[in-house]
Parts: C-alpha cells; structure tokens; sequence
C-alpha cells in the first residue's frame, strides 16, 4: 500500500482518531502502527473483532479497560534483579486487579463476542501474587502483616516514640522561660524544642539546627538523647526489615514475568480493538461484506470525516464495468467521490467499519494508488503536471486485477489536447491489464471514450439547474457537465463577461449559425503563417516553425458526425484556411471546426452518380426553379436572395 496514496486519501486522519481512543500506552503503539493488510484471512478476522467490540460497546457496559500506567517501565525491569518500591509494586497489584476483572468481564460476554472473549484466556491474573501484595502493601506503604519481625520492630518503635514524646513534654515545661514558642517539632528525624540563642546554656542538650534569622535554635534536650538514640536504632533495623520484604516481593513479580507480559499484549490488543469500535461507533459504522473479487459497491456510503449531514454516495466499480468516468460541475463533489472509495477499502481492509448501509461489498487489492490534489512541490520541484506524471508512472507499475487506480482530474496541468490524448491512451491501458479504475474529467473526449469503449462506464455528480447548487449525489451511466458558467453567475462574476463566454463557446463548438456572432479567431492577435519571431536567452532573435496541424479532409456532399451536436449533417463547404467547415443541418447551415467532425458516409457512396445535382440537398425548392430559369433566360426584377450567415 502506497504511504502518499494513504495521506491523500486522508487515512491518516482516522488513524489519529483510533489513537486518541486508546487509552493505554501499549493501546496507542499498535493504532500507531494501523495499516491495511492484503490477506483476507487477516482482514475477516480484524472486522470481526471490531465488530463484535462494536456490539459491547452498544450494549452499553463499561469495559475494565486498564490504562496500565507504570507498568511498561516496570516490565523493562523485570528479570534484572531490580528490588521494586512499594510503589511500583502497589501498582503491580491494581494492574493485576484489572486484569482479573478483564477476564471476568469477557468470560460473561462469551455470547455477544466470542472472538474477543476468547483472547482473556490467554491471560494470567497471577492471584497469589496478587493476593501477597494486597497483604503486604496498603496505600503505598509496608503493612504491619507483610511479617512477623516488621510488626515486632514497628511495637518497639511506637513504644519508643511514645516515651520520647512523654519525655519532650516534661521538658518544655521545664525550661519553658527559655523556650521561643512551647512546640515539639522534628530536625533531622530528631525530637526538638525551640529555645531562644541567649538562653542556649540553660537547656543542656544537642543543637540539630537554628531559624533562618538566627534567633531560634532548635535543641534536643539531654534527658532524651539516650531515647532517642534507641528510636533510631529500631528504625534501623526497620529498614532492613523492609529491604526483605520488598526484596521478596520483587522476586516473586519476577518469577511470573511471562505472564506478565502476556497480560499486557492481551491488554493492548483488547484496548486497540476498543479503539477501533469507538470511532466505528462514532460514525455509525457497519462491517462491510469482503468479497473474494476485487470490487467495490457502495451503499448508502458517507465520508467518514464530513458527518452524519453527508450526502449518502452510491457507487458501483467491478461488477458490470472496471473504470467509472465521474463528470459534473467543480464543487460538486468528484473528489469526495473519489475519496470515499478508496477511503472505504483502506478502512475494511484495516479492519474499521464503515459509515454505510447493509448491500456494502468491498473486495481485496493489494494496491490502492490516488492522484488527488494538485500534488506541487517546491522541495522536490514538481509542478502540478510532472506530480500527475510521477503517480500515473506508479499505477502502470503496479496495474492489475488487484490494483484499485483513482485518478482526479484527468488531462489537467498541461496541453488538453496532449492530456486528453495521454488519459485515454493510459486509461486504455489500465483496461487492458484489468485494473479497476475511477476518474474525474471535465473533457468531452474522456466521457466519449467512456461511453464507447466496454468495461467503462460515464457517471456525473447531480446539479441542480434551478438552485444552481451540486446535490453531491452520483448518478451512474450518464456523463454530466461542468456548469462553469452557472456556476461563475452564482459566485457574481459579471454579466457582461458571462455573455461573451457563452458567444465565444457557441462560436467555437459550431452552436452559432456561421457568420453569427464575433469570430474569435479574428480577434487574437495576427501571426504570419508558418513562423513567428521570438527573443532567445541572448537577446538576439531567431525563427522558429509553426507547424499547422493536419486537417481532416471533407467534401461537399460529405455525411459527418458532428460531436458537439451527437447527430449527422452534410458539408456545405469544405474546410477553409482556419480548418473551420460548413456543415448543413435540419436546413440550417452551421460552422465547425473539422477537429470536431467525423467523416460519417462518404459523398462517393450517398452520390454515386458524378452528376448528382447537390442543390437538391442545399437549395430550396424555390431558388432552384429560379436558377433554372434564369439559366434559360433573363427576366427583370428576379433574383436569388441566400442568408448571409449561410456564406460565412
């Protein structure tokens, strides 16, 4: 799967969406690493896990998901000899807890999801040592039952700190007139009193710090040195006590670090899983029907990232035809169209539902490869066209029955000539091969190819004429225009401006009666034919040839298809030097360029006889008894009147 195709596709975005629903650390890495798979075996079994993680989620309970803070840095560890802190290890125990429950919760929903359901047997809640660190730890700190001999040191020491405290009560009322504040407080784990600094010698005792300003030095008096000495020594041996303890805690969380571990990528695989049915839920997604074919229908189907107010597209590729050639207006939604297939077959393949109705099928591709957006590069120097160039390389690469090819804007960023020429001979090609395709264009000549050339298929995006507003709906087997002009008025361009491009197309495609209207050959500016002057790097000018293109050669009599109108006509006149040919049709005489013409029948075969009189076919009934009376004679006052526009 092409990486750019991925991000063009916005597959990216949805892939941040599962992220941000995981809410584990361990969850996170693997929607990190989300990518569609070609193997169906694999694709069916990950729809079916979001799937059924869609159905518990619906039913409404809360899943004991555990975040499993502390516990990747506390698996680093493990086996390394490392004694854990009461801390570390207090976290040990809830993440055990969780799991406990995780399996608890799964084993009672066997029935709702028994994929998912099954992956908590494979998870170990270690129960004695879980049950050994409940016993021992409480609220971050040693319990009095974690031993025998920390509950006997701890006596001595609460026994110790009561004479002590006993013991600093009697001495602030007796040297009470030297003291700066009657409180017992601590100095370096020591029991002290404040006593003034010109007082100091009338408390015997031991100096374990002074007040910042000097004044106060807090002094351990002498009656209490021996008990507090004896305080500190069962602390000591407290210490000790509990570097045993922890030590064989530790040694027993180490003892099960296979489990261990194993809790945590089944934690992880459950909390990815989650993840996906959350934003699947977040849509309305269903679990599209994976096809053995490479195909796609889509039913009812919205772009996941527009929203529930989306226009529902209906789209078929694959079955009755391999490229769909989607017409219509700019702003009428081609690219989202585009979008949303290739989107739809990254997300099942993936394993995500997708936002669409029950009728939904998607086939398998191994390449999924999109041209959409202009694709300039100002690193890279890529202009729109050598962007286009780059990607359709990389399709005719990977061309085959497997490959699902989008193409955005067929024949744009260069001469529409040469790039309509291009996008049929490479649309042709992507036929042959088999290669299932779908294309936007604005080109007449793509939507003709389209509609003669089997396994293709014309589709257009609806508009409304009246509103002048695209509908963002595709309708299939009918190619659509582009509305340019509705939909320059609707955005306020002037009317004057409008009116002169409507003259100037029905001039150029022949809708205009020739000789009606402004030319507008005659008003670009004048070159003589064959070359023209033009400046080099150096200044100096040189010559270069023009060479005019090769006209199509037609005879007065001719039949021809004219394109613009779908329909035959006659040639009145043959081409002039602009390559522009008169062409007769219901009666009205019309003039179109001869790139826009088709020898249909030639004249040799509707005129067989070389004397056939042609102004049975372009005269009227009336100037033909006239003319061949006045070829008989002269008679005064009578005359053959021809409409100008059928002269020019």
């Amino acid at each position: 799967m092409n990486d750019t195709s991925r991000r063009r596709l916005e597959f990216d975005k949805l892939k941040v969406q599962v992220v941000g629903y995981a809410v584990s650390p361990a969850g996170r890495l693997l929607a990190e690493k989300l990518e569609p798979s070609a193997d169906r075996r694999q694709i069916e079994s990950w729809l079916q896990e979001t799937e059924e993680a869609a159905a518990l989620l619906a039913g409404g309970a809360s899943i004991p998901l555990s975040p499993m803070e502390g516990i990747d840095p506390f698996l680093a560890l493990l086996g390394k000899g490392r004694i854990y802190n009461e801390a570390e290890l207090e976290q040990l125990a809830v993440w055990l807890t969780s799991v406990a429950q995780m399996k608890k919760y799964m084993n009672a929903k066997r029935t709702i999801a028994p994929t998912i359901a099954s992956y908590a047997d494979s998870m170990y809640d270690c129960p004695q040592l879980r049950e050994e660190l409940g016993r021992c730890i409480r609220y971050g700190q040693l319990t009095d039952q974690a031993s025998a001999d920390l509950a006997y040191i701890r006596r001595h020491i609460y026994a110790a700190e009561d004479k002590i405290q006993k013991k600093m009560e009697q001495s602030l009322h007796k040297y009470r007139s030297s003291l700066q504040e009657p409180v017992i407080s601590k100095r370096r784990d020591r029991f002290v009193i404040a006593v003034k600094r010109e007082l100091r010698k009338q408390v015997p005792g031991t100096v374990w710090d002074e007040s910042s300003s000097g004044q106060t030095l807090f002094v351990e008096p002498l009656d209490v040195a021996e008990l507090q000495g004896e305080l500190q020594q069962w602390k000591a041996e407290e210490e000790r006590e509990r570097t045993i303890i922890l030590s064989r805690l530790s040694e027993s969380a180490d003892s099960f670090s296979f489990e261990l571990r194993r809790n945590v990528e089944a934690m992880a695989s459950f909390d990815f899983i989650i993840a996906r049915a959350k934003l699947s839920r977040s849509y309305d997604g269903i679990r599209a029907e994976l096809s053995e074919q490479p195909v796609v229908r889509l039913v009812g189907a919205r772009h996941p990232l527009l929203g529930a107010d989306s226009v529902a597209l209906h789209a078929e590729l694959g079955f009755g035809w391999k490229q769909l050639i989607i017409t219509g207006p700019n702003t009428g939604g081609k690219t989202v169209t585009l979008k949303t297939i290739g989107l739809f077959v990254l997300m099942t393949q993936s394993g995500l539902l997708v936002p669409a109705e029950k009728g939904t099928i998607i086939g398998v591709f191994r390449h999924v490869v999109a041209d959409v957006g202009d694709g300039q590069s100002l690193e890279q120097s890529l202009s729109t066209f050598s962007s286009h160039i780059t990607v359709l390389k990389e399709m005719l690469e990977c061309a085959g029955p497997r490959s699902l090819l989008l193409l955005d804007e067929l024949a744009a960023g260069t001469d529409p000539s040469e790039g309509i020429a291009l996008s049929i001979a490479l649309l042709e090609k992507l036929l042959e091969r088999g290669a299932i395709a779908a294309a936007t264009t604005h080109f007449n000549e793509i939507k003709s190819f389209a509609a003669r050339t089997a396994g293709c298929q014309n589709g257009k995006m609806a508009f409304d004429p009246d509103t002048l507003r695209p509908l963002y709906r595709l309708e299939i087997g009918e190619a659509g225009d582009s509305h340019a002009f509705a939909i320059a008025r609707r955005f306020g361009l002037p009317e004057d401006v409008m009116s002169r491009a409507e003259r100037l197309l029905a001039r150029k495609d022949g809708r205009l009666p020739a000789g009606e209207g402004p030319d507008p050959e005659s008003e670009r500016p004048s070159m003589q034919a064959g070359s023209v002057v033009m400046p080099d790097v150096t200044g100096a000018a040189k010559r270069e040839r023009i060479e005019k293109p090769k006209r199509r050669s037609f005879e007065k009599g001719d039949a021809v298809w004219i394109y613009p109108l779908k329909r035959a006509g006659v040639v009145f006149r043959p081409a002039d030097e602009r390559g522009n040919v008169v062409v007769q049709v219901q009666n009205q005489k019309m003039t179109f360029n001869h790139k826009r013409l088709k020898l249909y029948i030639p004249k040799a075969e509707l005129y067989p006889d070389d004397q056939y009189d042609l102004d049975i076919v372009f005269e009227t009934k009336e100037n033909r008894k006239v003319r061949k009376l006045m070829s008989r004679k002269y008679v005064e006052g009578l005359e053959i009147v021809t409409k100008e526009e059928d002269l020019n």
